[in-house]
């Protein structure tokens, strides 16, 4: 397996870097007011993806900081992946063009699967498919709406359609520092043949080590947030871990 790969997050509101606490608008953190100079902060401590979420554009069906995105790519080399209000193939394909690497398809992923199919069969490999969940329920509209369907009957839909991976979030533990939900994370990866990206809740070193562990060999890596953010997670020691697996 390819080593683990450690994404920072950036989530723009009012093009600003904020964390919000279990998806909550109202209850949103900003911790840096140039999210052009926390993807540059990042890059120059050694990461090698960024993971961005535009959380007004995933309220609103369409990109709102579409200018903050594209401040941060003309910024950074490393590879972006991108979420939020992406519904369209016209949008997928224009994210494409603009840098992105991969793409998130959340909501459309629950809504309109067969749009994501034709997006995943247009641009193989660049195509990531978000699923942010409440006890295992797939929630949609920036998290307003949780729906009656399974996170794991959803990523069986795209086994064989060309998405390159599935981010699955604990929406519970989403900017409470309260851990990483690998049970949870593990058995989605171990249920199909995509690789698993493990979000909400990342809080110290102790989950990097557990991502390093033998059950959590499906899992191409981890999103981590606000424990950066707010230095409960020191990103040298977290990189040098991961590097020395």
């Amino acid at each position: 397996m390819a080593s683990v790969i450690l994404f920072p997050a950036i989530d723009l509101k009012d093009g600003l870097a904020v964390r919000l606490e279990q998806g909550d608008m109202a209850r949103a953190t900003v911790f840096n007011r140039d999210p052009a100079a926390q993807a540059a902060e990042f890059e120059t401590l050694g990461f090698r993806y960024l993971h961005l979420v535009d959380l007004d554009g995933a309220f609103a069906g369409k990109p709102v900081n579409a200018a903050a995105v594209e401040r941060i790519l003309e910024t950074v080399s490393i590879p972006v992946q991108l979420g939020g209000g992406i519904r369209d193939l016209k949008t997928v394909e224009a994210w494409l063009e603009k840098g992105v690497t991969r793409v998130i398809l959340g909501t459309a992923a629950v809504r309109d699967p067969d749009f994501v199919k034709q997006a995943a069969k247009a641009h193989p490999g660049r195509i990531v498919v978000g699923l942010d969940a409440r006890d295992g329920r797939v929630a949609v509209e920036g998290w307003a709406e949780t729906s009656d369907i399974a996170a794991v009957d959803i990523a069986r839909r795209f086994e064989d359609a060309g998405v390159t991976a599935i981010i699955y979030t604990d929406i519970a533990r989403d900017g409470l520092l309260k851990g990483l939900n690998l049970d949870a994370t593990v058995a989605l990866a171990e249920a199909v043949n995509l690789p698993v990206i493990a979000s909400g809740g990342l809080a110290s070193l102790a989950d990097i080590e557990a991502l390093l562990t033998p059950r959590a060999k499906k899992l191409e890596g981890a999103i981590t947030g606000r424990a950066l953010y707010d230095g409960r997670l020191d990103a040298r020691e977290a990189l040098a871990l991961v590097a020395g697996r």
